[in-house]
């Protein structure tokens, strides 16, 4: 009898702790956002003006400027599944300038386990030419992305850094690298968007009441180096955009992911 009722205690235990599982009560569901943080590095140290930083060319660089578009972004799911983020609400422009615009939250994500973020460099080529009306924001070209946008070639500079380096020889050792063109829309021209993936050993556990971050790092210092090492010394002020598909397959590879936070 005495056994019995062990036995039946032991059942009865054992079945209140399979009804509460933890993924019950960590169910996904509904919708949550997720945050996108861009921390500006100059390979493993933090990036700051007006701090000298060497290349791996061995060039001298400190930087004035630091800007660059992220567009058009794409979440993978755990089972390979993918949700392509509203296309109107995608476009940032991160300034190392100003506080915050590495930010970016991507509203209102079906629930479920993410693994892998992907989005572009710069601004693609339909958002490029479409009526001023329907860009604005980050992408005003009479406001915040006046200095981002060539009227002289109707198109976005998707990347642009600015300093001075003694390897360069243009008056006052500057250099500017200002890199854009979006493929053409009715005739061909150089296209420097270039894609990122980012994948996740954790994944982004989305929902209601769910909201990850992931904080990736944005290297400046790739830009003069992998696939190619780029030196000052050979061209210190860029704006065309066929001279600048080197340096735009250098800075593809900027973002590395350090990690991701799952705040519930």
């Amino acid at each position: 009898m005495k056994q019995s009722f062990l036995f039946a205690a032991l059942l009865s235990a054992l079945t209140i702790i399979s009804s509460c599982k933890p993924e019950d009560h960590d169910a996904l569901t509904g919708k949550g956002p997720v945050t996108i943080d861009l921390e500006n590095r100059a390979g493993s140290a933090p990036f700051a003006f007006g701090t000298n930083y060497v290349t791996a060319g061995g060039d001298t660089v400190n930087f004035s400027t630091f800007k660059y578009y992220v567009s058009n972004f794409v979440l993978v799911k755990d089972d390979g599944s993918e949700y392509v983020v509203p296309q109107a609400g995608t476009y940032h422009l991160v300034d190392a300038a100003v506080s915050g615009s590495n930010s970016i939250t991507l509203a209102d994500i079906p629930a479920g386990k993410y693994t892998g973020i992907k989005y572009i460099i710069g601004v693609d080529s339909l958002r490029s030419t479409t009526d001023v009306s329907q860009r604005t924001g980050d992408l005003d070209p009479a406001g915040v992305g006046a200095d981002m946008y060539w009227s002289w070639n109707s198109g976005y500079i998707f990347y642009k850094i600015e300093g001075t380096s003694p390897q360069s020889t243009e008056v006052g050792n500057v250099f500017m690298y200002h890199i854009g063109g979006y493929g053409g829309y009715s005739s061909p021209m150089t296209n420097n968007i270039r894609n990122v993936s980012i994948t996740s050993a954790e994944a982004m556990e989305v929902g209601e009441g769910h909201s990850p971050e992931a904080h990736i790092y944005a290297d400046v210092l790739q830009a003069f180096t992998s696939p190619m090492n780029y030196s000052i010394a050979s061209g210190a002020v860029i704006h065309m955009p066929a001279m600048g598909a080197m340096i735009a397959d250098n800075y593809a590879d900027m973002f590395t992911l350090d990690h991701v936070h799952n705040e519930h």
